[in-house]
């Protein structure tokens, strides 16, 4: 029967992502819209948020952390092409957005000295096989695909090549050793239920170091560029940025940060996730036709849940059948006003993914899940 009772909020997307509980536009009220970015009060407000992510992360007080254009894609961006080329480079990808960084090494930057580490959905790569005298650019959390690192252990202290890490949909959800990664990047959409656009980059002294002492033989966009004739460009840690920052989007993430802050900081933040997944997991144990595209329970994602259909009469149908019969479950889900944007990403195998970052309430998806239940039987026919 249709379950009764509905979520607090049917926004589960994987970005952007649900906003703070109890959040409502009055959180803005203090943003300083009409001012100047380089004004010196507008500066102040984009250096508080520096310093209260890097101080909420628990980052290492030598690296140095800076707000940059175009989300999590421009940071990670920014870093391969400022950074990359010194020396070799190993690239893992099991899921789309890491593949994009493996297409755009090989076949955009086209180093020649450049390896590959590619694994399935539902599964990682061999992280044995990397050889940190080389440069390694990976992802901590496969947002398409449900699959995170269980650790950075693989990654020695004493590595001759930077650890360079997309760690969005991670950073503030889990808990990460960042004296293992010499670039961090994320963006405010994901756990901290910020607004899209602006990114995130934390470097160490290593990576500060390489900036110094080596130029890509490439033409650099002003957006991309960290250093100028080897030096640092110190302004982007110091909250000029390279260009014009959303006045609201700073208010806000602001006030993200202080919400965070007022749960227990990041143990708050990454507990929380971590009772939404224990919510699905419990679920998943006991319901047969639904399993993790994670196919080993310590890597399983605690934000970009990633949910496949097993039940044999789904199986046996072909790939586009089961495609269609996928979005229509998702379809009867926002139909009802109980979950928005829920499906698999586009390039990830058919099924759903249920963002469970620190902003969902557990009460809420413990209230989706009937709702899936009842969804699926609705779609056998």
């Amino acid at each position: 029967m249709k379950p009764n009772e509905k979520p607090l909020s049917p926004n589960f997307s994987s970005g952007p992502c649900a906003k703070r509980p109890s959040w409502t536009i009055n959180a803005l009220d203090g943003a300083l819209v009409g001012r100047s970015h380089r004004a010196k009060i507008a500066k102040e407000r984009i250096q508080s948020v520096i310093d209260e992510s890097k101080e909420l992360l628990g980052l290492p007080e030598d690296y140095v952390c800076g707000i940059v254009p175009a989300s999590d894609t421009g940071a990670i961006e920014m870093a391969m092409w400022s950074l990359l080329g010194a020396r070799g480079v190993d690239v893992l990808a099991w899921e789309s957005f890491g593949s994009t960084w493996v297409g755009d090494i090989l076949n955009e930057l086209k180093l020649d000295n450049a390896r590959k580490f590619v694994a399935d959905y539902g599964q990682l790569p061999d992280l044995n096989a990397v050889d940190f005298t080389n440069d390694v650019v990976f992802t901590f959390n496969g947002t398409t695909s449900g699959v995170r690192l269980k650790d950075l252990d693989w990654i020695p202290d004493n590595r001759e090549g930077l650890a360079i890490c997309d760690a969005t949909s991670a950073v503030f959800a889990m808990d990460i050793d960042y004296s293992k990664l010499d670039v961090i990047t994320w963006s405010w959409q994901k756990v901290m239920g910020g607004e899209a656009a602006h990114g995130m980059i934390a470097l160490s002294p290593r990576a500060l170091k390489r900036l110094e002492e080596y130029t890509p033989p490439w033409p650099m966009p002003k957006i991309f560029k960290l250093a100028k004739k080897n030096k640092v460009i110190s302004d982007i840690f110091t909250g000029a940025t390279i260009n014009t920052v959303s006045m609201l989007c700073i208010e806000d993430a602001l006030d993200g940060l202080r919400w965070a802050q007022s749960i227990g900081g990041l143990e708050g933040l990454v507990q929380r996730s971590n009772n939404n997944l224990a919510s699905v997991a419990n679920w998943v144990e006991k319901t047969d036709w639904i399993d993790f595209l994670a196919e080993d329970a310590e890597t399983r994602s605690n934000t970009s849940i990633c949910l496949k259909i097993v039940a044999p009469w789904y199986m046996a149908l072909s790939p586009e059948e089961q495609a269609s019969k996928a979005k229509a479950l998702v379809a009867l889900l926002e139909k009802e006003g109980v979950a928005y944007d829920i499906g698999s990403y586009r390039d990830a195998p058919p099924g759903i993914r249920i963002w469970c970052g620190a902003t969902v309430e557990t009460a809420s998806v413990e209230a989706l899940l009937p709702w899936i239940e009842w969804a699926f039987e609705s779609i056998k026919s």
